[in-house]
Parts: structure tokens; sequence; C-alpha cells
């Protein structure tokens, strides 16, 4: 059972299934761990103070939930490649195509921040620009993407891999500092000193979420590698059911070490907390260990950013919201002008960095700010009309289920949409709000000018009803 193709009759390249279970677990821990952990949330102890772990607590269990919701769908309506689809599958095409194009503009300008921020940090050990360096480790993670989905895996799996080697060592060495197995002696009052551990009151815990979801979303890029994996239910399944509560621990674990080991008031945005941390425990050569592992984060981004923005580029040409060039394959399976275009905007966001931090460069992060939140919310829409649906016609479909539906599903719905409140009432974060929702004007009104309108088969998403294309995919296998 899957979403219908196209209308054309000339017959769909197919992905290959390279990818292994192992793959596919590194790939949905590496998309959560990266810089926004290991540097990012500078700016979240600096702002909430030692109350920022419930913070990242709050904002992971949203992300779990996302998370549960995916993992629902993709085993109830198995083969629709991405999980932007779920939203033509449930609200029709418009949804499909709104959310594709939005989640690929997303990841190639992460891919501009991401070679930016890693061109910065080997500007340390390698004299040369920023944007040549930036080029170099671009042009490195395109070819590994030529290659194979395979070569991608695999390099992912060990990024991944460091990344969470690094993680469960700190955390064993903060838990032994705060154990008192460290000559440098314990500082747990921290976490209550310096004003408390609520320093700016318990509003902030939650002002602070619009930050942190940015910051752990990305676990759903397993979603889209399950696809190309030799057992694509089985992966999804293990990511939702255990991954993400992992990748919560980690997070929330770290968080909560930081704040008792550092004076959350000596922490400084923009400098990773977990130096400061390794510095107060003593640990030598601190910042280059922290480098290098953010600059694995950083490669880990890059070679995600490109693999996602090409997979999405090639399901929208699929159904026909792309040119159909982009569906051509290299004899290895891999969509090789959907890679090279996303590599190419992601070098035309980095010359814009260069070029105009403060102008271009700056609208252009904005404008994707929130649209991680945008994709969320349709998705979980999406999940309330889909299982509706399915209940109704073919329960027994549901093998994995939406805990306490439906009032958990109402309850993300309304978790994201607050979220998306509070960033319209801080300024700080309100210009994205602002250029995020242009960016959604700009898809919506780019599909109004380019889909072929047919109401009566295509769009459902004014009634209470699936569209006819999810109602095709649900009812494909009777």
């Amino acid at each position: 059972m899957s979403v219908p193709q196209s209308s054309s009759s000339d017959p769909t390249p197919t992905l290959g299934a390279a990818l292994r279970q192992r793959h596919v677990t590194m790939i949905a821990l590496g998309g959560i761990i990266g810089a926004g952990l290991f540097v990012g949330s500078s700016a979240t102890l600096a702002s909430v103070g030692p109350a920022a772990c419930v913070s990242y607590l709050v904002a992971g269990i949203v992300v779990l939930m996302v998370m549960r919701m995916l993992g629902e769908m993709a085993l109830a309506v198995p083969g629709v490649g991405s999980f932007t689809e779920y939203a033509r599958v449930g609200l029709g095409n418009w949804a499909g195509f709104t959310n594709g194009w939005l989640y690929w503009y997303f990841w190639v300008i992460v891919v501009a921040v991401e070679a930016v921020a890693g061109a910065a940090i080997l500007q340390r050990w390698i004299p040369a620009p920023v944007w040549m360096i930036g080029l170099v480790l671009l042009s490195i993670m395109t070819v590994i993407n030529l290659l194979s989905v395979k070569s991608y895996g695999e390099f992912e799996f060990w990024f991944a891999s460091i990344k969470v080697a690094a993680i469960i060592v700190f955390i064993a060495i903060g838990a032994g500092y705060l154990l008192g197995f460290s000559p440098a002696g314990s500082a747990v009052a921290n976490l209550i000193g310096h004003h408390g551990f609520m320093p700016f009151g318990a509003m902030s815990i939650f002002a602070a979420v619009p930050t942190v979801i940015f910051a752990v979303g990305g676990a759903e890029i397993a979603t889209i590698a399950a696809a190309e994996s030799d057992d694509p239910a089985k992966s999804v399944a293990a990511m939702t059911r255990s991954v993400i509560l992992r990748v919560i621990t980690f997070y929330v674990g770290s968080m909560f070490l930081i704040a008792c080991i550092v004076p959350w008031s000596s922490i400084v945005t923009g400098h990773s907390p977990f130096v400061a941390a390794l510095e107060t425990m003593r640990i030598p050569g601190a910042a280059d260990i922290m480098n290098a592992i953010v600059l694995v984060a950083v490669l880990s981004a890059l070679n995600s950013g490109l693999y996602v923005s090409s997979r999405i580029l090639f399901r929208l040409a699929e159904r026909g919201d792309a040119p159909k060039s982009l569906l051509k394959l290299t004899s290895n399976k891999v969509p090789r002008l959907a890679v090279l275009l996303s590599s190419v905007v992601g070098y035309v966001a980095i010359v814009a960095a260069i070029v105009s931090p403060q102008g271009v460069f700056l609208f252009l992060v904005n404008a994707s700010g929130a649209v991680m939140l945008f994709v969320y919310l349709v998705t979980a829409l999406a999940q309330i009309r889909i299982r509706r649906r399915i209940e109704a016609t073919d329960p027994q479909r549901l093998t994995l289920r939406m805990w306490l539906f439906p009032w958990l599903s109402y309850a993300v719905v309304a978790a994201i949409a607050g979220v998306l409140a509070a960033m319209g009432a801080d300024p700080a974060l309100r210009p994205q709000l602002m250029a995020s929702a242009a960016s959604l004007a700009v898809a919506s009104a780019a599909y109004l000018l380019t889909a072929k309108r047919q109401p009566s088969s295509h769009d459902g998403c004014a009634t209470g009803y699936l569209s006819p294309i999810g109602q095709q995919a649900i009812e494909g296998r009777k």
C-alpha cells in the first residue's frame, strides 16, 4: 500500500535499499546530536539558567510525540518514501507540496550554516578563507553522497558514533566529578546557587523552547533513510520506540551536568558550555577536544543535509512537484541531479554568508527558522486524519499506535501552536517567525501557480475526510 505516483505513463525510477538498521539507528541519533547541542546550548543556559534542562525535556517530549506519529503512519501506510508525503496522504496535494519544499529549503540552509561553521573551526588549524574551506567541505560531502547511499550511511554511522561516544564519555566524566571522583572537587551547589534553579522565572523555561526545539529536531531524517533500507518497517519502529528517548536522555543529562558543574552566569553565548565544564573539571586540551567533536558534528550535518534535501527533491519530482529530470538515477541508485542542485544552492547560500552576513544570509536563515515547526504541525494534523480513517476501515493495520489518541495528538498540535505563539511574542524570535511565514506564503503561492487544478481528484483539505490521494493510499491494498 503506497501513495499513488504521478499520472505519467513513464515508469518512476526507484531508489536502492543499501542501508541497514544500524545505519538508520545512527542516522536518527546523529540527526539530533549536533552543533546545536555542543555550542548552541550556551544561549539557552545563559538565558534560562539551570532550568534549561527542563526546556530541553519539554522540547524533547514534543519531538518524541511527533516521531511516534511518524512511526504510526510509516507502519500503517508504508511505501510513501518521505515523511513529508504523509501531509499529502492526509491533507491533500497542497500540504504535500508545501511541506516538501519547505523541508528542502530548511536543509539547504542548514548545509550552508554548517559549512560556514565548519570552515570557522578549521581556520583554527588551516589559514585559508572561510568561503574556500566551506567549498572544500561541501564538495567532499557532495562526492560522498554521489557515490552511493551506502557511502552516505557508512560515513553518517561513524560520524554519529563519535558524537554519541563523546556524549557518553562526557556524562561519565561529569557524573564521576559530581560524585567526588575528581581532585578538583565537586560544585553541585551551582544547580541552585546564583539566584536559584530558575533565575529568570518559570516562564523563561517555555520561552526557550522555540530555540531548543530547533536543536533537537532532525530525527525525522531516519524515516527518509529507512525508505532505502532492507527493512523500512523494522527500522522506523526501532527509531520511534527507543532511539528518540535515548537522545532526550543524552540532552537532558548533559545539560543537567553542565548546570551542576559550571555557574550558569559564567556561560558565554557562542562558546561551548561543554568546554567550560571540561575546563572546570581540569581536563587537559578541552578546547581542542571539543572543537574536533564539533567539527565532526558539522560534517555529519552537512552529510545528512545533502542526503535529505536530495531525497526530498526526488520525492517531489516523483509527484510532479519538481522537474522530472531530478528523477534520474546513477547506476548506484543515487539521484545525481538532486544531489548536485542541493549542493549548488547550498554553496550560493555560503557565498551570501560571506558577502552579506547581516543582510541576505540573515534573511535566508530567519526564513528557515520556524519552518520545522510548520512541517511538524502539518504532519501532526495529517496523522490525526489518517488515524481516524484507518480506524474506520482497517484498524489491524495500526501495529504501532500513537499513545492516548486523540488527546496526545491534540496536545502536540496545541504545543507546536503554542511555540509559534511564543515566537511571535518574543521580540528576538519574531523576525524568524515572520520570515518563515513568508517562506510558507511563497511555497503556497508556488503551488497555486504550478499545480494542475483538479479539485475533485486531488484536494481534500477542506473536508473532514482524507484527500482522495490519501483514500487511495489507505485502500490501495484492498
